[in-house]
């Protein structure tokens, strides 16, 4: 067995799966698991006396996220999920009539309907057909108006796994005078990333999936000298310059994106984040990257070998953590029920397989994925 980036000691879940699955729900390290138990402990036993160390360390928690993508722990807010770093964007631009988002479409709901939602105030969301062509630069080039005030893209497509060239993407954006708004959430844990680097203006991405941590808790990265733009579309009473003046309520919203926090936070969410931060890098860490590429291209070519229909695009730049496959005439559903029962855990739907590797992964369980893909064929389980 090769050594893995990320110890496999750190995972509970290689002693009972094959778990390749991280684009649907990932999985707790062992350190972020320990530290979620302390504080439920410290909740139970002490409760504000055993929180509110927990809630103190928040700007920490901001600065971590914000070390793992190259920013400043000004810019980061911490929400409920991904779509929320999207509504806060939509809600929050000052639109007018005839202004314009792109979108592809094939994007995850997530990051389509809160930018539909405008179309009740007159702007327009324009959809590229990603069937028939993919956002490149040059593709955005011919999409791109002088009306586009919003380029909304996931970095890494859900269903397929095709990863975009944010950096050239945004130089297209930024040239039109639109801003490029990301959802990382297919691609951030498995691949590092520098919005600076990458002139990201806006980045929204749950902690459920590649980042390893809870459900229910993901940040939002706001470039700084756009933060004052954007409009409180949901102000709650954490938002201002002084929370615990409770009855001043005609303060200025405080410093920084953590205004976009609204309310109480999900602080046990932000501790998950943050641990997991730290066990995974930053922008530079490219070991987990290499070694999920190094999975995904074994995956591919063994199942090119087995006769499979792969549904994802592979080539420098493009390839991600995501492989989608199918057999001609096999219902996929059953094809991936049969997996589970061996304990490979992947995602399957009528579209195809989804196999998504992460850093503890190993090229053994790869090679068991495709002998019980060819056991399933040999026996005709599944396959006509």
């Amino acid at each position: 067995m090769s050594e893995t980036p990320l110890s496999r000691d750190l995972f509970a879940v290689t002693s009972t799966y094959a778990y390749l699955n991280h684009a649907a729900v990932g999985v707790l390290p062992q350190p972020t698991r320990a530290a979620l138990h302390a504080f439920v402990e410290a909740h139970a036993t002490a409760g504000v006396m055993g929180t509110y160390p927990i809630e103190a360390k928040m700007p920490e928690y901001r600065e971590a996220v914000a070390r793992f993508i190259g920013a400043g722990g000004a810019e980061i807010a911490f929400l409920r999920n991904t779509g929320d770093g999207a509504l806060a964007l939509a809600g929050g631009l000052d639109w007018r009539p005839g202004d314009e988002v792109v979108l592809c479409d094939n994007e995850f709901p997530a990051n389509v309907q809160p930018w539909l939602a405008l179309r009740d105030r007159g702007v327009n969301v324009r959809f590229v057909n990603a069937g028939r062509e993919r956002l490149t630069p040059g593709v955005l080039r011919r999409h791109i108006t002088a009306r586009t005030r919003v380029v909304a893209v996931s970095w890494v497509s859900f269903a397929d796994g095709y990863r975009h060239d944010l950096a050239s993407l945004g130089e297209v954006a930024h040239a039109a005078g639109a801003l490029l708004c990301v959802d990382a959430i297919q691609g951030l844990g498995a691949f590092g990333l520098d919005v600076r680097a990458c002139g990201i203006d806006a980045l929204y991405c749950g902690g459920a999936k590649w980042m390893m941590a809870l459900q229910g808790v993901s940040f939002l990265y706001v470039r700084e000298n756009l933060i004052d733009r954007l409009r409180l579309a949901a102000p709650g009473w954490r938002s201002v310059a002084d929370m615990w003046d409770f009855l001043n309520y005609e303060q200025p919203p405080v410093a920084g994106a953590g205004r976009f926090e609204g309310g109480t936070p999900n602080f046990i969410g932000a501790l998950s984040l943050a641990e997991s931060c730290g066990l995974l890098g930053g922008p530079s860490a490219r070991p987990i990257a290499e070694h999920v590429l190094a999975l995904t291209d074994r995956l591919y070519d063994g199942l090119l070998a087995c006769g499979a229909e792969v549904k994802t695009l592979r080539g420098d730049g493009c390839s991600s953590g995501i492989v989608t496959f199918v057999f001609p005439g096999t219902d996929p559903v059953a094809l991936g029920k049969a997996l589970a029962s061996e304990g490979i855990v992947t995602t399957y739907r009528p579209t195809g397989i989804r196999v998504s590797p992460h850093g503890y992964n190993t090229s053994d369980e790869i090679d068991r994925l495709l002998e019980a893909v060819g056991r399933a064929r040999k026996e005709r389980v599944c396959f006509p």
